[in-house]
């Protein structure tokens, strides 16, 4: 399928989803493996592709203020934007696994079907979904019109033209706001933080909001840190809820696993400025 945002560059296609502006020559891919410049065209590698599509707890996206108590079909397809170091869902986000096809209608449909066991809709989740933004921005509108629930939950590294179209369909996000510095984003994700931030405001002014923090040892674990992420978060709603998660090791990084009385030490730090900060993976 043709994706949306991207532009011609002589012979080059440029991808304007997300900040890398991935100059692609033909039969090149962008850094998220999904696009790919075909034909004079950019084309969506994943459209429809299910790598999982399971019913969940609303807490496990995490979402802990919105609809509590209730499950919502989630979706997963494959490829990410960033190459985080520590990713927990790498064997979908940085490699290409086993999937099943269905059109934004046939998911749809699957999550009317599962209303009947406590399903509020659909979340997008798992892998990076805003990767596989023209298929979930369709299963977007179709669900809207359904009178189900949207759920993104996102890296949060998407060019703001494509963000402001979207938002307007989505009910809540959990966005990962890794770290608060510019060098963890380069260093550990071969990203940056300030569109990140800037997604993270924008959407608060169309929807649900809840931030995640993945707290790495040695990384972003800092109570200066922690401190000035918190500050931030509050400068916009001092309500925005914020779970600080215990990172494991996984993938690439081997660092020990976060010891539980940092995650409680930081989130009485959190709580400083925040009014709903809770821990995760504990």
């Amino acid at each position: 399928m043709i994706a949306e945002y991207w532009h011609n560059d002589g012979a080059d296609i440029v991808c304007d989803l997300c900040p890398h502006s991935c100059r692609l020559r033909a039969g090149q891919s962008g850094l998220c493996g999904v696009r790919k410049h075909a034909g004079g065209d950019l084309l969506t590698l994943n459209y429809g592709q299910l790598s999982a599509l399971a019913l969940d707890p609303i807490e496990k996206k995490p979402l802990k203020n919105f609809h509590p108590g209730s499950l919502i079909l989630s979706m997963g397809s494959w490829g990410c934007n960033l190459a985080c170091r520590f990713c927990q869902n790498w064997q979908i986000a940085q490699q290409r696994p086993t999937v099943r096809k269905m059109t934004p209608a046939e998911l749809v449909q699957s999550a009317l079907a599962a209303q009947k066991d406590g399903n509020i809709g659909l979340a997008y989740t798992y892998a990076e979904p805003l990767v596989c933004y023209e298929f979930i921005k369709e299963c977007a509108v179709l669900c809207h019109d359904a009178g189900l629930q949207n759920v993104l939950v996102s890296n949060g590294y998407i060019n703001k033209e494509p963000l402001l179209s979207l938002a307007p369909c989505l009910d809540a996000a959990n966005i990962d706001l890794k770290a608060f510095n510019g060098s963890f984003y380069q260093n550990m994700c071969g990203g940056s933080l300030e569109p990140v931030k800037e997604s993270i405001k924008l959407l608060a002014g169309f929807c649900h909001v809840e931030i995640t923090t993945l707290v790495i040892p040695g990384e972003n674990d800092s109570v200066e840190e922690i401190s000035a992420l918190a500050a931030w978060l509050a400068g916009i709603d001092r309500s925005l809820p914020l779970h600080l998660s215990r990172y494991f090791p996984c993938y690439k990084l081997a660092v020990a696993a976060t010891q539980r009385e940092k995650i409680y030490e930081l989130k009485k730090v959190a709580e400083n400025f925040l009014t709903n900060v809770y821990t995760g993976n504990l």
